[in-house]
Order: structure tokens, then C-alpha cells, then sequence
């Protein structure tokens, strides 16, 4: 990785920051905003960017804000105090998360969820990292005005979010070259990343996710459609069960409908042989076990003759540890009781369900991973007889906020709809969830 010295190690603080980092520290426009993929050094740029305001002359007001104070604390409060340290005035105040240097400098580390809080003060420098997730308000109504009297400079830095305010703020700055500049680099182009780990997560992960996240593309992942990726003639063909893989079952323990799946896992594909939505206000978990049972019956008996027994791996809403389809018992527990008094030694279950269920937007980019990752490949296949399923992933949406943005609800208006693209998602979040290296 090239390494840029001199003016990005004001003083005695020791920052290297590799060639495009170096290209927006260089810039000397006043208002910056840099649009870069995960792991692409954002917090070293934005701790450089820092230590030279507060450092460029006395009395400087520095801050540096993210979504939540709690966020901003993880990001880049340790590391702070290390590099300031042979400036420190007195000890950081871990309360106000402030820092006092020798010169009359002060910087502040914030957080953004209440742009009201960020009012009043006349600031010299502001950083607005993960400047996708912070409200609109922030910027516009509190640290915009703050910079008014005293001519100050801010740096957004972010990766993409669909098009949203920072998109907005990436167009500004296109379009005004006299007071603000703007840059746009890859996961790749920090030369933190290597190309082989980029090229191994491009297989597990959706297109438009991959784009996103390490191309820092603003995409189409934003869209009010939550299954993109989702193609007839890509993801649905005829599947057959295979004696030798263990049936996957998923539910999502809906009253009404109760809506399952059975599927299988060969290697990193995964084949939904049938789907099963039960329409009654009288639904129970036992209920769903005996229909299971008797949807299972020919591949039990395919199982049976090879291997005496049907192996079934049950995954699914994790709300069924408190929620109850029945008055007696979670509706986990249900089914391990009905299995192991009824069919017991025919079936062998085991039961897989996480704690918490998953954030809805990483489960639906979980379904759209395995639709198609980011090289075209479909690792997903379905019958072509799940036709609400199928209706699932063609018509499901987002919500939309007042402003016709998409938010990171699930449009429920129709009953019929959420569902089973709920019960696959449940389960491929768990074996393939979008986690690692990168924190997704």
C-alpha cells in the first residue's frame, strides 16, 4: 500500500495515510465528502483530519459525529486519546467525551441521533462519518449553521445507503466545484482488503449488497423492492429430493397463515422442494407438526428404505420462543414434544432456531445473496410449485417514509404476502449470514 507523509503527520502526531486517503486530506476544499467502501481507512483519514484542525491554531472547536454517541465512542474515541496524547491539556474527559489541547483547542466526539443536541455552538472543523445513517436534520439545521460565523470546514464520510442525503450531499458537490469537492473509491483502491477476500465475498453476497458495500456504489439496494435479485428464469427449476441430505424445515410461525418450507442444502445451493401455507384462524403448532408429517411422508419413505430413518433439521422464527400459536408451551418446545412422543425413530429432529431473529434488512439481503451474488451465480433454486413464495420475492416491498424513501420495514398491508420469504430468509440468515470480516 502507498504511504503519503508530511502534512498528514501535523507535528509529532505519526499518521500514514495510504494515496487516495491522501487525496482528500490534500484537498483544499471547505466542504469535502468522500464516498468509499468498507475497510477502506475511513476512521485513519478521519483521525488525521481531526488532529490537523485542532492543531492548525489556538482556540479551534473540532468535532466529529456519527449516527449514535455510543458508535462514535467504538469508532474512534481510543484511538483519539492515543494520538493527541503529547497534546493533552489536561486528562479527556470520558463523560463529555472531550478532548483539551495545550493550544486552547477542543475536540469533541458526538453523536447524532438527536440533531437538536448538536445546536449552538460555532464550529471550526465537523466530521460526519457514516454520514448515510445520520438524519438530515443533523446537517442541515444544527452543524451547517454552526460553521456560519466562524467559516468552518466539514469532511462527510460514508459508505452508500441507496440514495438518500448523502447521495444528495455526493450530487452537491459535483455541482458546486468552488467550495466543495467530492470522492468516490473502492474497498479495493484502500490496498487494505485483498483482492482474493473482495472476490470471496462477491460469491456470498448479493450484486447490488456487494456494489454497496465495497464498490461503494449508490445502487439500486435502496429500491421499495426487497428481493432484487430474485429471476424466474435464473431461480426456478424443477427440484427432486436427495436421500442423502438431511429436509430442512422453516417456519414462520404466523397464526394466520402458518407458512413453512421444506428444502434441502447441497454444498452452498439450496433447493425449496414445497412450500405449505395453512389457512385457519385455528392454528397451532401441533397442527403444523401433523401437517409437516404428512407432507414429509413420501420423503420419508425414500429416506426410510436407505436409511431407516428421515434426518430433519428445523430452523425458523425465533419469536416462537416466546410467542404461542398454543396456550401451553413456547412453540419450539411443541415440536420437539410432538416428535419425540409421536414419531419417534421414523423422523429424527433437530431443532436450530437462533435467540433473536435478524435485522430485516440483512435477512432480505441474505435471500438476495443467494438469489444471485455479485458474479451472476444462483445458488438458490425453487420448485416452480411454491407459487406464493415465488409471489413473495416478486412482490414484496418496503415501506416508504414520508418522503418516498425506503425504509427497513416490510410492507405487511397484504396478510398473504411476507411470509414464507420470511421462513427462507430465517434460514438462510443463519447458515449463510452476511457477517465477518466487514460487520454488514
Amino acid at each position: 500500500m502507498t504511504e503519503q507523509s508530511g502534512e498528514s503527520n501535523p507535528g509529532k502526531l505519526q499518521l500514514r495515510l495510504h494515496t487516495r486517503q491522501f487525496q482528500v486530506f490534500d484537498s483544499p476544499k471547505r466542504f469535502r465528502v468522500l464516498v468509499a467502501g468498507r475497510r477502506f481507512g475511513k476512521t485513519e483519514l478521519a483521525l488525521a483530519e481531526i488532529a490537523r484542525a485542532a492543531k492548525a491554531a489556538p482556540d479551534q472547536l473540532v468535532w466529529y459525529v456519527a449516527p449514535s454517541e455510543k458508535l462514535a465512542k467504538r469508532i474512534i474515541w481510543r484511538r483519539l486519546k492515543t494520538i493527541t496524547q503529547t497534546l493533552w491539556a489536561q486528562k479527556p474527559s470520558e463523560q463529555e467525551l472531550a478532548i483539551q489541547l495545550t493550544n486552547g483547542s477542543a475536540i469533541l466526539v458526538k453523536g447524532g441521533f438527536n440533531p437538536d443536541s448538536l445546536r449552538g455552538e460555532g464550529l471550526d472543523f465537523v466530521v460526519l462519518d457514516e454520514a448515510a445513517d445520520l438524519k438530515p436534520d443533523a446537517w442541515t439545521y444544527s452543524l451547517r449553521p454552526s460553521l456560519a460565523d466562524r467559516q468552518g470546514r466539514a469532511l462527510f464520510i460514508g459508505t452508500p445507503k441507496g440514495r438518500n442525503h448523502f447521495y444528495n450531499y455526493f450530487e452537491l458537490a459535483q455541482s458546486n466545484p468552488e467550495d466543495w469537492a467530492s470522492f468516490q473509491f473502492t474497498t479495493e483502491e484502500g490496498g487494505i482488503v485483498q483482492k482474493s477476500e473482495l472476490e470471496c465475498a462477491g460469491r456470498a453476497m448479493d450484486a447490488n449488497v456487494f456494489r454497496q458495500e465495497f464498490e461503494a456504489q449508490f445502487s439500486a439496494i435502496g429500491s421499495y423492492r426487497a428481493y432484487l435479485s430474485f429471476d424466474r428464469e435464473a431461480n426456478i427449476r424443477d427440484v427432486r429430493f436427495e436421500p442423502s441430505a438431511p429436509l430442512i424445515w422453516s417456519l414462520d410461525f404466523n397464526i394466520d397463515p402458518m407458512c413453512m418450507l421444506l428444502m434441502q442444502r447441497i454444498g452452498d445451493k439450496v433447493y425449496v422442494l414445497e412450500e405449505i401455507a395453512v389457512r385457519s384462524s385455528g392454528n397451532t403448532t401441533e397442527e403444523a407438526c401433523r401437517i409437516f408429517v404428512q407432507r414429509a411422508a413420501p420423503y420419508l419413505k425414500i429416506a426410510g428404505r436407505i436409511h431407516g430413518a428421515l434426518d430433519v433439521h428445523i430452523y425458523g422464527d425465533a419469536s416462537g420462543h416466546q410467542r404461542r400459536t398454543s396456550a401451553t408451551a413456547t412453540d419450539w418446545n411443541l415440536i420437539r414434544q410432538f416428535f419425540a412422543t409421536i414419531h419417534k425413530g421414523a423422523i429424527q429432529i433437530s431443532c436450530r432456531q437462533a435467540n433473536v431473529n435478524p435485522h430485516i434488512r440483512d435477512r432480505v439481503n441474505c435471500v438476495n445473496a443467494r438469489l444471485r451474488n455479485y458474479f451472476g451465480e444462483p445458488q438458490l433454486f425453487i420448485s416452480p410449485g411454491c407459487k406464493e413464495l415465488i409471489r413473495d420475492l416478486e412482490e414484496v416491498c418496503f415501506t416508504l417514509d414520508s418522503t418516498g424513501a425506503a425504509t427497513n420495514e416490510l410492507d405487511k398491508s397484504d396478510r398473504h404476502r411476507t411470509h414464507l420469504s420470511d421462513a427462507l430468509g430465517y434460514y438462510l440468515s443463519q447458515i449463510f449470514p452476511l457477517r465477518g470480516t466487514f460487520h454488514l
